[in-house]
């Protein structure tokens, strides 16, 4: 029987990252990964894919409009569906071979196949040729996450979809209707009705993007709103059934009235689970909690000894591939005893529609649910000599500090370019840095990132174009 130092089971990002850098580590190391490429639902049906479908839905849609007030016109201008479906499978692809070529780069044996725990010592690799069995002197667990279900409204994937789904378009649906408001939906709603359909939302909460500070969700409400996407807040799908191809859903606000809303294509988009349902960690004795989420102390290690945990199936942090990829390299540099650090406040998270939201740390109302005095400083896209060339004026950046001593405790963007503007809040949080760090920064003019700088000195009422 084949022996390894660790076997991770799972090949997405928090398990291949956790692979590559366990053998840099000079572990013996084996992945396990059901699917046939590596990478998970991240780089093949949810990361990656999303972002090919929303630059591209983006650029079609900025020829038809914001382009003209470059003088550049497109008349002309269409979207080859086709064309974009072979250009995301082909970015998955090559993404997934380089994976491939890494495991090899870095001696890491794959096993195609379902992984399962028989025991802290032992896994069971079975494939549709043979089970097989190898012994680990450590345990990885990487299982991921599965779109949430609706009890009354089960996927059929033909009329009720899930985010996968959505990722294979092959004719536009005319008319969408996306329960829940969140990240997923909001990039995938983008994505729809750039491309014609009247898409419309079902979200519970009186926001969108509820995670979001509260002014940032009212300012893409907007944005959205503006774009043609509708929105019916602080309601829900009490009743979903699907007849001669489309499907009737009954809605119920606040008040409690109700109406029905009929619709080609259901986007059920009310969350992720973790994947750990029937992979027997009850009956090896590995605890969770009451959503079925695994249980880790601060090593990352479950309650059985040797065996971790790390990603969308712990009950720790935010369901994200970088943060699923942070805790990989932590749980291998711990098993190594070295002394790796993740700072979970300093984690970016980021919606990509246009324009984009993305925020670190934490809101003004989480600081002053609390107990702690802040001071807030913001500035707007509109004042920005870059934003203004790009035709990108809408959006704003906000920044929460601390009114003791400064130390920057969140920032929050709305505005084009705000998944790469955002690691200046999460590289200053990380280091216990203060606004004044950004604001006493030269930033390079003209650039976006100027804004941020604007917004920290607005801290202080110091703006110089603001």
């Amino acid at each position: 029987m084949d022996r390894y130092d660790l076997v991770v089971i799972g090949g997405g990002p928090g398990g291949y990252v956790a692979a590559i850098r366990a053998a840099q580590l000079k572990m013996k190391v084996a992945l396990v990964e059901k699917e046939k490429a590596l990478g998970g639902t991240c780089l093949n049906v949810g990361c990656i894919p999303s972002k090919v479908l929303l630059e591209a839905t983006e650029n079609y849609h900025k020829t038809k409009s914001v382009f003209g007030e470059m003088g550049i016109f497109c008349s002309e201008a269409k979207m080859d569906l086709i064309k974009l479906m072979e250009r995301k499978e082909k970015v998955v692809r090559e993404l997934t071979d380089g994976i491939a070529i890494l495991m090899k780069k870095n001696g890491v044996k794959v096993f195609n196949g379902t992984g399962t725990i028989l025991s802290p010592g032992n896994v069971k690799v079975s494939s549709s040729d043979e089970d097989k069995e190898i012994e680990a002197e450590k345990i990885l667990i990487a299982f991921g996450s599965v779109p949430i279900e609706l009890p009354f409204l089960p996927f059929d994937h033909k009329i009720v979809i899930d985010s996968t789904d959505a990722l294979n378009i092959q004719k536009v649906p005319e008319k969408m209707v996306i329960i829940g408001a969140g990240a997923i939906g909001l990039e995938l709603g983008s994505v729809y009705s750039r491309l014609g359909s009247s898409v419309t939302f079902i979200e519970l909460l009186p926001r969108i993007a509820p995670f979001a500070d509260e002014q940032s969700s009212k300012m893409l409400f907007r944005y959205l709103s503006a774009q043609g996407m509708a929105f019916k807040l602080e309601s829900k799908v009490v009743k979903g059934e699907v007849k001669q191809e489309k499907a009737l859903l009954t809605i119920c606000d606040a008040k409690g009235k109700e109406e029905v809303l009929e619709c080609d294509k259901v986007l059920v988009s009310v969350g992720r689970k973790s994947n750990n349902k029937n992979q027997g960690l009850e009956k090896l004795g590995v605890a969770l909690n009451e959503k079925g989420m695994i249980k880790v102390d601060e090593t990352l290690q479950t309650s059985i000894k040797n065996i971790y945990a790390v990603g969308d199936c712990i009950e720790r942090g935010p369901m994200l591939a970088h943060k699923s990829s942070e805790e990989g390299v932590f749980a291998v540099e711990k098993m190594a005893g070295l002394e790796p650090h993740i700072n979970y406040n300093a984690i970016p998270n980021v919606v990509y529609t246009s324009p984009e939201l993305a925020q670190v740390g934490i809101t003004e109302e989480e600081a002053k649910n609390r107990g702690l005095k802040v001071k807030t400083g913001k500035s707007y896209y509109k004042a920005n000599g870059r934003a203004k060339s790009l035709c990108e004026e809408d959006g704003f950046i906000k920044v929460v500090a601390s009114e003791e001593d400064n130390k920057l405790l969140g920032l929050h963007i709305v505005g084009p370019k705000a998944s790469e503007l955002i690691h200046q809040g999460a590289l200053c949080i990380e280091y216990g840095g203060t606004f004044t760090d950004i604001a006493n920064m030269c930033h390079a003019h003209p650039t976006l990132s100027e804004a941020v700088k604007e917004a920290c000195l607005n801290v202080e009422k110091r703006a110089i174009h603001g």
